[in-house]
């Protein structure tokens, strides 16, 4: 039998003073109940009780026992409670990890989640490499490939696609390309992660303008004549 439904019903016959008064209070047949209360002597080779027709007394063992039974249920309850409060109001430390891209895009959600929860904090780290969940203790990833790792749950949150883009200027100096392969005669500036360079395009004119943080592409990439950044002004 459950050593602590057993332990429950031994402290419900006490405190109810006999076992068909705790046998309706728990929903048991009185039989039931016998049967918990003497697997629990069974196991602790001692009584528990002093049974006769009319009432039921505690032991001098029996009496100790009670009072730590109680006690044990009482923490289990608590525990219980605890959990409880835990699912219903998130605390604690969120440990988040990201793609460099990602954060972003993700700050304005993490700050949403601070302010519902205040109770926990976010640490977040960005790795260009998926990270060992279990075994760096990470919470929760936000990554811009697949998982590969069967044994971890993933859902898809948002699709993106990539762009070539050049400024006018550009285009009108060395021309517009019309096919993937065109942008081989092109100076390309050009994002690619540990995996490997985006897109397939892999040649000696491209390679030295490769870069594996898109913020750096941008900052670097011609503008359009006529722009601010071009002309300086404010």
């Amino acid at each position: 039998m459950d050593r602590t439904t057993s332990m429950a019903t031994f402290v419900r016959v006490v405190d109810a003073g006999g076992f068909a008064s705790a046998g309706r209070a728990l929903g048991m047949s009185p039989s039931t109940v016998t049967e918990h209360v003497h697997a629990l002597e069974e196991r602790l080779g001692v009584r528990l009780l002093n049974r006769s027709t009319r009432k039921i007394s505690l032991t001098e063992v029996g009496g100790t026992y009670y009072e730590r039974s109680k006690q044990i249920l009482a923490d289990l309850d608590e525990a219980d409670c605890v959990a409880h409060a835990l699912h219903s109001s998130p605390r604690g430390t969120l440990r988040l990890n990201t793609s460099v891209a990602i954060p972003p895009f993700l700050a304005p959600v993490i700050a949403e989640y601070a302010n519902l929860h205040p109770d926990v904090s976010v640490n977040l780290s960005m790795t260009e490499c998926m990270v060992e969940m279990v075994g760096e203790g990470f919470d929760l990833a936000v990554r811009d490939s697949s998982v590969s790792d069967l044994s971890l749950i993933a859902r898809r949150l948002a699709t993106y696609r990539f762009a070539v883009c050049a400024a006018p200027s550009y285009l009108e100096r060395r021309g517009t390309p019309m096919r993937p392969a065109d942008l081989l005669e092109h100076n390309c500036l050009r994002w690619s992660h540990s995996a490997g360079a985006m897109n397939g395009v892999s040649s000696d004119r491209t390679a030295s303008n490769r870069s594996r943080r898109p913020a750096i592409c941008r900052a670097t990439a011609p503008m359009p004549c006529g722009s601010r950044r071009c002309t300086g002004k404010a």
